[in-house]
C-alpha cells in the first residue's frame, strides 16, 4: 500500500529553500510543490491517464497562488477526472476558448455578422447599420470581448445616443446590438444575447409623423420649387420624381436601372429593397418615363440611377432629398422626403377620389382580398397603371397652374 503524504503546511511552503538540485515537496493527492535551484516554487500535480501515461499539470507559482488556492485547482482536477476528463486537455480547451474570446471581439463579430447577411437587406440599410454600429458602438464596446460584455456595458453606450435626443436611433440600435449577440451565439462565441436585459431601460420612443404637404395649393408651390431648384442634376431628378412615384427616400435613391424598363413603363422593386420584403411593381406615368429618359443620358458605368456624387457604386445620401428640400425652404416641420407618400395617399383619397386598395398597393401597403389574403405583387396592375397617369397628369396641371377638376368617382 503507497505511503500517504502528509499535507503541508504553509510555514513549510513559505521556509522551503533552494538546494542544489530540484526537489519536490508533496502535498498528498498527487499534488506537489517544486522547487528548483533558482528558488523559483511551482505547484504541480502528477496523475496517470486511463491509457497509463504519466502525465503533470502545473497550477500555478508560490507565493502568487497559495498553498489553500493550490489545493482547490487540485481538487477541481481529480473531480474531473472522475467524470473521465483529462484536467490537462480541460486546461488546454480553458486557455484556447479565452484566447477566442480575446480576438472574438464586438467589433470583429459585428463586422462578420453585416458581411454574412448582407444579402438580406438593401444596400442602403447595410450602409447605415454599418455607419450606426462604426459612430456609437464600436468606440465603446468594440474593442471588448464580446463574451465579456454586460447589459450594462450596452446600455451605457446606448444611453449616450438618448442623451442626444436621438430616442428612435438607440432603439433600433440596440435592436442591431441584439442581432449581433445572437449571431455570435449561434458562432458559438457568445452564451446569451445580453440585450434582452434592457427591456424598458430606454425612454419610449415619442409619437411622430412625417411632414408632408396635402394641400393642392401648396403642392403647386413645391412643384414650381422643385423644377426651379438649381442643385445637382441626381438631386433634382429624385425631386422630380419623388411626387410622380411616391415611393418610400430610400427605395427611390437605390433605384438601379436594372430595375426598370422604361418600354414597358414599369419599375420593379426586388424584395430584399422593400420594408415588407414583397416584390414591388411600380407603374411609371409617361412623365416618369421621360423624366428616366433624360437620365439615361447622365448614366455612368455604376448601376444606380441616383448615384453618390463621390462614387457611382454607392447610391445617393438618404439626406439628400431632405437637404434640397431645407435649401428651397421647407422645413423638416413641413415637407420631408418621406412626405411626398402621405402628400399622394392624402390627395388620391380626398380630392382625386381613387380607389384606397389601389392607393394602398401603390404605396406597397399590405392588401387582402375579402378571404384575408394577400393580393400578388401583380394584382389590379392595369387599373393602377391608370390611376399612376391621373396622379400624374393632375400634378402637372397644379404646377403649370392650370384648373384643376376634382376627379371623383373617375377611377377605374
Amino acid at each position: 500500500m503507497p505511503k500517504l503524504a502528509k499535507p503541508l503546511t504553509d510555514i513549510q511552503v513559505k521556509n522551503a529553500k533552494p538546494k542544489e538540485k530540484t526537489y519536490t515537496l508533496a502535498d498528498g493527492g498527487g499534488m506537489y510543490l517544486e522547487v528548483a535551484p533558482t528558488g523559483s516554487r511551482t505547484w504541480r500535480m502528477a496523475y496517470r491517464q486511463p491509457n497509463g501515461k504519466n502525465t503533470r499539470l502545473t497550477f500555478g507559482a508560490y507565493p502568487l497562488m497559495s498553498l489553500a488556492e493550490a489545493r482547490s485547482k487540485r481538487d477541481e482536477a481529480r473531480k474531473l477526472r472522475s467524470e473521465g476528463t483529462d484536467p490537462a486537455q480541460a486546461k488546454r480547451e480553458a486557455k484556447r476558448a479565452m484566447s477566442d474570446a480575446a480576438i472574438h471581439t464586438f467589433e470583429l463579430v459585428a463586422r462578420r455578422w453585416l458581411e454574412k447577411t448582407a444579402t438580406d437587406r438593401a444596400d442602403s440599410t447595410q450602409q447605415k447599420n454599418a455607419s450606426w454600429l462604426e459612430k456609437n458602438i464600436f468606440p465603446e464596446i468594440g474593442s471588448r470581448p464580446i463574451s465579456e460584455i454586460t447589459p450594462r456595458d450596452v446600455l451605457a453606450a446606448l444611453q449616450k445616443i438618448e442623451a442626444r435626443g436621438a430616442i428612435e436611433s438607440a432603439h433600433k440600435i440596440k435592436q442591431l446590438c441584439g442581432q449581433v449577440f445572437r449571431f455570435a451565439i449561434a458562432s458559438g462565441l457568445a452564451e446569451r444575447d445580453v440585450t434582452a436585459d434592457l427591456r424598458g431601460a430606454l425612454a419610449s420612443i415619442p409619437a411622430s409623423h412625417y411632414a408632408a404637404i396635402t394641400e393642392p395649393a401648396e403642392v403647386a408651390k413645391l412643384l414650381r420649387s422643385i423644377h426651379a431648384y438649381s442643385g445637382g442634376p441626381y438631386a433634382a431628378a429624385a425631386l422630380k420624381l419623388s411626387p410622380l412615384v411616391f415611393q418610400r427616400p430610400g427605395e427611390l435613391r437605390s433605384m438601379e436601372w436594372s430595375e426598370l424598363n422604361l418600354d414597358a413603363a414599369e419599375w420593379r422593386i426586388p424584395g430584399a429593397k422593400m420594408k415588407m420584403k414583397n416584390d414591388h411593381i411600380v407603374p411609371l406615368s409617361t412623365q416618369a418615363v421621360a423624366l428616366l429618359r433624360e437620365m439615361e443620358q447622365l448614366r455612368g458605368r455604376g448601376p444606380y440611377v441616383f448615384p453618390s456624387i463621390r462614387t457611382g457604386e454607392r447610391c445617393m445620401s438618404e439626406n439628400t432629398i431632405n437637404a434640397a428640400l431645407r435649401s428651397m425652404g421647407y422645413p423638416k416641420e413641413v415637407m420631408t422626403a418621406h412626405g411626398f407618400r402621405a402628400m399622394a395617399r392624402t390627395i388620391l383619397d380626398e380630392v382625386l377620389g381613387e380607389r384606397v386598395d389601389l392607393i394602398e398597393h401603390q404605396l406597397a401597403h399590405a392588401v387582402k382580398d375579402p378571404n384575408g389574403r394577400a393580393y400578388n405583387r401583380t394584382a389590379h396592375l392595369p387599373a393602377r397603371r391608370q390611376m399612376m397617369q391621373r396622379w400624374a397628369d393632375y400634378l402637372e396641371k397644379l404646377r403649370t397652374g392650370a384648373d384643376v377638376i376634382t376627379l371623383h368617382g373617375n377611377a377605374a
